[in-house]
């Protein structure tokens, strides 16, 4: 019955003989738990097989999803932030940028390109939250300013993919300056009749909600987002009252009809080829964008 029973003790594997799982071969959902190949997670966008969790991405993945061959041609890549308010909390804003510049590879908040998705001509700028929190100071401004007016010289369809903590606090002001900016920028695409489609990720809240990130011809949105302006703890103190539940999601939200639907990441660039596609065939009589009661002055 020996087999039974260990005959050897202290059985050692040497060191050299040791298989060692590499990092980064796994993902686990936070949602549901289950455990997949980040081969296949990145295969399905990000997006969990068994319960459609979203993970949030960067502006390089979504780059890569919605561009022909992941091919494209940054807009202002270099633009970074100064500093004229001479900002300091626990460290100066400049030594604050600069360290996320070196952590994240990333100039500010915000990249901007344009390329060709499913063959057609198509401007995008997509937020990374991992760039102090998405925050929205004057480059994020400046650069989505200067991606519409791309859109609007070159009659350019535009999306903004937005996912922001909001304004950026080192920047007061300044910041709160480019949600008129950018507002005046889609007023004028507007006036052009160049169709303007605004994709919310989690989470999109305080400034960049109250600005750009509503101001969509179609305002579509990932599952599961957070889309807000201040935060449910803040506003429960506010009121206080207890807040419905999944309350500031995007289902909420579509429920209360500020969204026009929401998309599965995987299906992101079929749905959005299908939609300009209508939107550019339509007679101009037939799509009247929501965008144009707003004037700017």
């Amino acid at each position: 019955m020996a087999w039974f029973k260990r005959v050897e003790k202290g059985i050692v594997t040497p060191t050299d003989q040791k298989k060692e799982t590499p990092d980064g071969l796994w993902y686990k959902c936070p949602e549901c738990k289950t455990v997949a190949t980040m081969a296949e997670h990145k295969r399905l966008r990000y997006v969990c097989g068994n319960c459609d969790h979203h993970d949030r991405i960067d502006a390089a993945d979504y780059f890569e999803l919605l561009f022909d061959q992941g091919e494209f041609t940054e807009l202002d890549a270099n633009l970074t932030s100064g500093d004229p308010l001479h900002f300091v909390d626990t460290k100066e804003y400049p030594k604050r940028v600069a360290a996320t510049e070196r952590n994240t590879g990333l100039k500010d908040a915000v990249r901007t390109a344009h390329g060709l998705s499913s063959g057609q001509p198509l401007v995008v700028a997509a937020m990374d939250f991992k760039f102090i929190g998405g925050s929205m100071g004057s480059v994020v401004g400046e650069k989505i300013a200067r991606a519409i007016d791309y859109a609007r010289q070159t009659r350019t369809p535009f999306l903004m993919i937005s996912r922001s903590g909001g304004a950026r606090m080192m920047e007061a002001g300044y910041s709160l300056m480019q949600m008129a900016k950018t507002s005046a920028k889609l007023a004028l695409l507007s006036e052009a009749g160049v169709p303007y489609v605004s994709l919310l990720t989690d989470p999109t809240t305080g400034g960049v909600t109250a600005s750009f990130a509503m101001l969509g011809d179609f305002n579509i949105a990932e599952p599961g987002a957070l889309i807000g302006f201040a935060g449910p703890r803040v506003i429960k103190e506010t009121i206080g009252k207890d807040l419905p539940k999944g309350f500031q999601s995007a289902e909420f939200v579509l429920e209360h009809g500020f969204l026009d639907f929401i998309v599965d990441r995987r299906e992101l660039k079929q749905r959005l080829t299908d939609l300009l596609g209508m939107l550019q065939s339509a007679p101009a009589a037939v799509v009247v964008p929501k965008r144009a009661a707003t004037k700017v002055h």
